[in-house]
């Protein structure tokens, strides 16, 4: 099974449970009906400014730690250097 295969079947999964505690065939145990009208609309909000949140995290993460990868930092640096010297063969003005 593909990861891609894994996060549908999880996450539709999810999406049904949710929908079925959101229109109240399934009720939440240990936790009021009122408590559970106010949380449940805003869940699929905080739910995607979450993942929003790690989304920017990972990928500050990722340039702050770039140097770290020496090879990959090299390699970067060395296509830059080819690309601009194939615009300036052709007559763009690079810098």
């Amino acid at each position: 099974m593909t990861r891609a295969t894994r996060v549908a079947i999880l996450s539709a999964v999810l999406s049904i449970t949710y929908f079925l505690v959101f229109f109240a065939f399934i009720p939440v145990p240990f936790v009021t009906k009122e408590h559970t009208e106010q949380i449940l609309p805003v869940l699929p909000w905080w739910l995607l400014v979450s993942f929003g949140s790690y989304a920017l995290w990972s990928l500050g993460h990722g340039l702050y730690t770039f140097r770290e990868c020496t090879d990959a930092y090299t390699e970067l640096l060395s296509e830059i250097s080819q690309a601009k010297s194939e615009l300036r063969l052709k007559g763009v003005s690079v810098d």
